[in-house]
């Protein structure tokens, strides 16, 4: 491995982590990966090609898989969603993901100064011996009001307490699943952002990143 600077932050949904990686990803050169991205892709790929969806052609696609495909709108479906939360819990599957992880985040292109993972098991399966680690976490009637804004526009009928009550489902499922599940590991470092605006909390996070990195 070569000497890099390497980035793994957990979060429950709509903490605000994606946005921060994005950031942090353009400000240190660093290669970018939205892990939970991957699980749709496939979700997304079983559903168009479920007659010879199997193992040996999952790992096909996963070889040839481009960072353009993890940004598809068509991953964001409620039918994608449902689908990827059911393959996620295949060991199998979730071996395949794995590996396609850790090499992002420890060989990622030679452009990169490093990588950054954004996830639920990111600090604790896929990166344990990351440079940094970040917990990203917000009280959860601001996250389900910032997702409640994110789907607002395509979506004019959805209403606050029904997004509400999506969060708290989906907390409950990403501590409690059976596998990796999400967790704040001894050594991340928490990050709540429930009264930090984006600029701010990039600027907590960078302050903590510079302190080490000028050592």
């Amino acid at each position: 491995m070569k000497k890099i600077i390497q980035v793994a932050i957990d979060s429950p949904a709509a903490a605000g982590a994606g946005t921060q990686a994005k950031l942090i990803a353009k400000h240190y050169k660093l290669f970018y990966l939205d892990t939970g991205k991957i699980y749709r892709f496939i979700g997304n790929l079983k559903i168009k090609n479920e007659k010879k969806f199997n193992y040996s052609f999952l790992r096909k696609q996963i070889k040839k898989i481009k960072l353009k495909n993890l940004k598809s709108k068509k991953l964001l479906s409620d039918k994608v969603a449902t689908e990827a939360s059911i393959v996620a819990k295949n060991p199998k599957i979730r071996e395949i993901v794995f590996n396609f992880q850790k090499k992002c985040a420890y060989k990622p292109p030679k452009r990169f100064q490093g990588s950054i993972l954004d996830g639920r098991d990111i600090t604790s399966v896929i990166m344990k011996n990351a440079t940094f680690k970040f917990f990203i976490t917000a009280n959860i009637k601001t996250r389900a009001l910032r997702r409640y804004k994110e789907l607002k526009p395509s979506n004019k009928k959805i209403t606050y307490l029904e997004v509400l009550k999506s969060i708290k489902k989906r907390d409950k499922t990403d501590y409690n699943r059976k596998y990796s599940p999400l967790k704040r590991t001894k050594d991340s470092i928490l990050i709540n952002t429930t009264n930090l605006t984006k600029r701010s909390c990039f600027l907590k996070i960078k302050n903590i990143m510079d302190k080490k990195l000028n050592k």
